[in-house]
């Protein structure tokens, strides 16, 4: 913070700066999240089709062609059972989700704090705590990607 802003330019500036950065860090996560949910309904809900019609078509046993669909249908929900967790869509659509959490709440207390505060007695020393926050909910969301990645890795699933 003190290498970018600080030197003529007023706190509020700074405070405005600052929440269009958590705001930018908040859009990253929704976005990301928005993906992993999705990615992982379709996952989900894909397993779950192919797992009745299988179940359905092996009822009808006397049809040759149907029970190679079935059996067909078996595999690939085999696949997409592999598949998930491999890609491990739910975690990241929940980080994302925590991260999203942190930074509205983040733009909350910042935004309280323009609010409270009258705009010559806000400081960048009361910004810092905010900014400080910041970093940390980066800090911890790239920490916890890079764990995330690691053990993935070691898996043999995908970053």
């Amino acid at each position: 913070m003190d290498g970018q802003w600080g030197i003529g330019v007023p706190a509020s500036d700074g405070a405005f700066f600052l929440l269009g950065k958590i705001r930018s860090g908040n859009d990253y996560a929704r976005s990301r999240k928005t993906r992993f949910r999705r990615s992982a309904s379709v996952v989900k809900v894909a397993s779950l089709s192919l797992s009745a019609g299988s179940t359905v078509i092996l009822g009808l046993q006397n049809l040759n062609l149907w029970a190679s669909i079935a059996f067909t249908l078996v595999a690939l929900v085999t696949l997409l059972g592999a598949v998930e967790p491999f890609f491990n869509w739910r975690s990241r659509w929940i980080l994302m989700e925590e991260a999203q959490y942190r930074f509205q709440r983040l733009a909350d207390e910042l935004e309280y704090l323009m609010a409270a505060t009258p705009e010559h007695e806000l400081s960048y020393e009361s910004l810092r705590p905010v900014f400080e926050q910041y970093q940390e909910v980066w800090a911890s969301l790239s920490e916890r990607w890079l764990v995330s990645r690691a053990d993935a890795e070691r898996s043999g699933r995908p970053e």
